[in-house]
């Protein structure tokens, strides 16, 4: 089955230059077969590192096959390891709370800002290049969320390819 869109419409998804009209059917319309292809592709050719980016975790956040040990990694564009893909990468990133007024107040006008003993912000930025890959709004308390584990074995087998060695 071939795509019903170019890889020129997915990069610029990527990019977040496609027009809505046309990013609301392809979120709203069942996947074709080409798509993952065309999104990796674009993802792998704007990386600065040779390793092999197998999907996307977030925006500049990628789960990576290693190149030297073949091992798959969670790792930021820069090419910052976040360590195995089982693991929480949040643990390994620089983690900025927002647990007072005056740290809310940064973005909140004063009347609107949550109440800290309610809710805090987690920002979580990457300790190479400081871009921010998330932002959590849980209770003080809570502990650090783990966002996904990803069934790559189920996932390549849905899709009709062979799964990356090490997972």
């Amino acid at each position: 089955m071939s795509s019903t869109y170019t890889k020129k419409q997915v990069a610029d998804l990527v990019k977040g230059d496609l027009d809505f009209e046309t990013v609301h059917l392809m979120l709203s319309m069942p996947k074709d077969e080409d798509r993952y292809k065309f999104y990796m592709e674009t993802i792998n050719e704007n990386l600065d590192y040779d390793h092999q980016a197998i999907g996307a975790l977030g925006p500049h956040l990628n789960y990576v096959i290693r190149s030297d040990n073949e091992e798959i990694v969670v790792m930021c564009d820069c090419g910052h390891d976040f360590g195995q893909y089982r693991n929480n990468w949040k643990l390994n990133a620089l983690i900025y709370v927002r647990d007072n007024v005056e740290k809310m107040e940064q973005i909140y006008p004063a009347i609107m800002a949550p109440d800290t003993s309610w809710q805090v912000y987690r920002e979580y930025y990457c300790p190479s290049c400081g871009i921010q890959h998330c932002v959590e709004a849980p209770t003080p308390w809570y502990p650090v969320m783990h966002d996904l584990q990803p069934d790559f074995a189920t996932f390549y087998e849905w899709m009709g390819q062979p799964a990356p060695a090490k997972i």
